[in-house]
């Protein structure tokens, strides 16, 4: 296993995401399952395990901290987050923390996380009415929070009003990071953000949900031209062995096979070169030629008569639609008023009119509404 020197801890530069852990028939959580693979995880090195409120319908902290319970406390280091994804939350900051510490078995977290910054929440964050931060910063005062940090799958813009206003007080940042999402998600911008506070990166989402292990046509066969003694998996790991801000990549593995396979990638370091790496963004670039070609020049939005915010609209709808689905379009759009939505739009084409890339603007919203059901 590859170790990284986080102000003089040795973390696991793979971490076990307990996101999506084996399930029995039912849905819940298979129990001998997950054990052995906490086991396996184990004796292969991994000692960062990351958990959350609301993984598995609630079950995941009380199955990890069930199973962690057999290891000796200084031989893992386990992460968790303050659940503002749900604006219900924000007046529970201490109920809910206390819960976590019991569900989880410990006394400490060493790694604890403001939950998915993003455009719907980071006012709530931010407002001292909640008293998130401060509680947060206490509990990290009296040592029951080792290291403070966020994750996001936010905008760059609410990214920068979050660090703005905490940010000296940030130790690391969980963002959404892979080949594709270096431009798609504008990571490669967020960690140039980061690197401005001086704060290193954690990975989620490495394969994209599975998207990257299994690349096929053309855009497979190139992969595989790159490395061909690698599998696509291990590819996309190389690729953020190759981006020097990453400490901890986390994989959300649901499988023995898959946590094996993982293990074997991360026992050496073999990062993409300059030309690899290059290479698998031009790939990338080509996997994403389908995606609509906005590029937020604001025309339409001057002659939409609804006052839609159509860049980011389409934007949203990109990641949809590519994606195949998914919660950051729909999670996104709980923060964007009724009136202001993809169904708003009344087809009347007046932004397309001025669009320069010809978009037909109307028949993605209507494709939009459609898809996310509004």
């Amino acid at each position: 296993m590859i170790y990284k020197n986080f102000q003089n801890e040795f973390l696991s530069t793979l971490g076990l995401g307990a996101m999506r852990l084996p399930t029995l028939a039912d849905g819940t959580i298979d129990e001998a399952a997950s054990a052995a693979m906490v086991a396996v995880a184990m004796e292969g090195g991994i000692n960062y395990y990351d958990t959350a409120w609301g993984y598995h319908n609630g079950q995941s902290e009380p199955m990890m901290g069930k199973l962690l319970s057999a290891y000796p406390r200084e031989s893992f280091k386990l992460a968790s987050k303050f659940p503002g994804y749900d604006l219900a939350n924000m007046e529970k900051v201490e109920e809910i923390f206390e819960k976590q510490l019991e569900r989880c078995r410990v006394d400490y977290f060493d790694f604890y996380l403001f939950h998915n910054v993003c455009e719907l929440n980071v006012d709530g964050y931010l407002d001292p009415k909640y008293g998130i931060y401060d509680y947060l910063m206490a509990q990290k005062k009296a040592g029951r929070i080792r290291h403070l940090g966020f994750s996001t799958h936010g905008t760059l813009e609410t990214m920068r009003r979050f660090l703005e206003a905490y940010g000296k007080d940030m130790e690391f940042c969980q963002i959404q990071l892979n080949y594709l999402d270096w431009t798609f998600q504008e990571a490669k911008e967020k960690i140039d953000l980061l690197n401005r506070y001086h704060i290193p990166v954690w990975v989620m989402e490495p394969l994209r949900g599975g998207k990257l292990a299994n690349v096929g046509g053309d855009h497979g066969k190139a992969l595989a031209e790159l490395r061909p003694e690698e599998s696509q998996v291990a590819l996309a790991f190389r690729f953020l062995q190759a981006v020097p801000e990453v400490v901890v990549t986390l994989s959300g593995m649901s499988n023995m096979q898959q946590l094996k396979e993982n293990l074997e990638t991360y026992e050496t370091e073999k990062p993409l070169n300059g030309s690899e790496f290059q290479r698998v963004l031009e790939i990338a670039s080509n996997m994403l030629k389908n995606v609509i070609p906005c590029t937020s020049c604001r025309y339409c939005t001057e002659y939409c008569p609804q006052g839609l915010d159509i860049p980011r609209l389409i934007k949203l709808y990109n990641e949809h639609a590519f994606t195949g689905g998914g919660f950051i379009a729909p999670m996104a759009l709980r923060s964007v008023p009724q009136e202001k939505q993809p169904n708003a739009c009344l087809g009347c084409g007046a932004c397309e009119a001025v669009c320069p890339q010809n978009i037909k603007i109307s028949k993605a919203m209507a494709d939009f509404a459609a898809r996310i059901g509004s």
